[in-house]
């Protein structure tokens, strides 16, 4: 093990948020009212989300939003995170690039979503909200929701995706330990839930499901707002502090990304390691590439269409233009549980249309493959999301090699995935797969939804 760390002090926790809408060339297209086809602002998301969230969801013009001194304070728990010289994995590639990561595994829960979970529960307190409500795909948002929740003193209840729910028994645990109930989705608890289960009653569930019973339950019950782990803009917002960070590490290091790599599914993390860094493409300083990594499962970016869609399967959210396969997708059960949604944030959508961004789909067994690599040659094991990442950075490694040239590439560590054991047990005894989506399948879930 031959890495070497970057670390920065706490006075570097960043003190605002960076907003990369204010400084888009152009802005994505509103989301819409699926009652009246109308643009949407943000009183109308009040009853849902907390009001400060809705606000920053449509804030257009302020560049940096400030940190509530509140959540710096629990980010100073484990943030600034390391950014790391991966040399054990050059010299197992044979690779003149230079490979970085940003270890966002070393959090408490074990991921990144800490960094909007607090904000949103501290928001939500301030409103004077008693209960919120959220689902989560492996597991990774609905820890961090929990510990956040209980912090602010919150009742919480997540919808966790079903297939999940029993791959990963030991993130359930984490949640309930944090004080939150967790509910196997579908479930039979709401409309959404019920109507689904008797139309598949062996579904095994999805991240559009889950939203849509956990958006149920909050509009249903008294001071309860719903909160998300990923897509919206004000999600990504706050997971600009991994960006922000590394821009100061990577100046440590004495160098600058030529490719910026996060995997992807709704786009938390993703947004949170390149928005930062995208706003010098935005003025002509940089041509960095930026690159999101997803499952071949399930591939919005490369293989969806762009089209106004429900962030949930029920229907219940506002249309957003995003890139989609369809709110009635359902993904194959592969152990990338967190990438496992339908649709792309209306931000990503937007940079990606315009080139700005590339977007790759990585195979199940690849994922596995590079994030066993990995850990013998860095010695942390990667969860199976992030490891799309890895997978992708390798790639990008090798092309170097190929082309006898120098490249820095910079990825997001996620999560650990010390708590996916059981999906390394499969690879190990070759039991995963992958798996392909037809061009036939995502036609006929998108066929009829409106063009942006």
């Amino acid at each position: 093990m031959e890495s070497k760390k970057f670390l920065l002090q706490e006075k570097d926790i960043p003190e605002a948020w960076y907003n990369v809408m204010a400084e888009m060339p152009n802005k994505p297209k509103p989301m819409l009212s699926p009652a009246t086809g109308e643009p949407l602002k943000a009183e109308d998301l009040f009853p849902l989300f907390t009001e400060e969230a809705s606000r920053q969801e449509f804030n257009t013009t302020d560049k940096w939003i400030e940190i509530p001194d509140e959540v710096r304070e629990m980010y100073r728990i484990w943030r600034p995170t390391p950014l790391v010289r991966a040399r054990g994995l050059e010299k197992a590639l044979d690779t003149p690039a230079h490979i970085y990561f940003k270890n966002e595994s070393v959090s408490p829960v074990g991921s990144h979503k800490l960094n909007s979970a607090i904000a949103q529960a501290y928001y939500a307190k301030k409103q004077g909200v008693t209960n919120i409500t959220t689902e989560t795909g492996a597991g990774q948002w609905g820890a961090a929701l929990s510990m956040a929740a209980k912090h602010f003193g919150l009742e919480l209840a997540v919808y966790m995706v079903k297939v999940s729910y029993h791959q990963k028994p030991y993130r359930r645990s984490i949640m309930q330990t944090y004080g939150a109930e967790v509910i196997a989705s579908p479930s039979m608890s709401t409309k959404a839930g019920k109507k689904i289960i008797t139309e598949h009653p062996n579904y095994q569930g999805s991240l559009g499901t889950a939203i849509s019973e956990a958006v149920e339950l909050a509009m249903s019950t008294p001071n309860c707002k719903y909160t998300l782990g990923s897509v919206l803009n004000h999600v990504a917002l706050h997971q600009t502090v991994i960006g922000l960070e590394a821009e100061k590490q990577m100046e440590m290091a004495g160098e600058y990304p030529d490719i910026v790599i996060g995997c992807f599914g709704g786009g938390s993390n993703f947004s949170g390691i390149s928005f930062p860094f995208i706003r010098h493409n935005f003025s002509g300083e940089r041509s960095t590439r930026f690159i999101a990594a997803e499952p071949a499962s399930c591939p919005k970016l490369t293989r969806g269409v762009l089209r106004y869609d429900f962030g949930d399967e029920a229907g219940y959210t506002p249309l957003i233009p995003m890139y989609t396969l369809g709110h009635n997708f359902s993904p194959a059960n592969i152990h990338a549980g967190g990438l496992r949604y339908h649709g792309a944030g209306a931000v990503v959508s937007q940079l990606r249309n315009d080139g700005m961004i590339e977007a790759v789909d990585i195979p199940q067994l690849e994922t596995f493959a590079a994030a066993t690599l990995f850990a013998r040659s860095e010695g942390i094991i990667p969860a199976p999301e992030s490891s799309h990442a890895i997978a992708t950075a390798i790639r990008e490694a090798n092309k170097a090699k190929e082309e006898g040239r120098e490249k820095v590439i910079l990825f997001n560590l996620s999560g650990h995935g010390l708590i996916d054991m059981a999906a390394y047990d499969q690879y190990i005894a070759g039991d995963l797969m992958n798996y392909e989506v037809s061009d036939e399948e995502v036609t006929a879930n998108t066929v009829g939804l409106k063009e942006v």
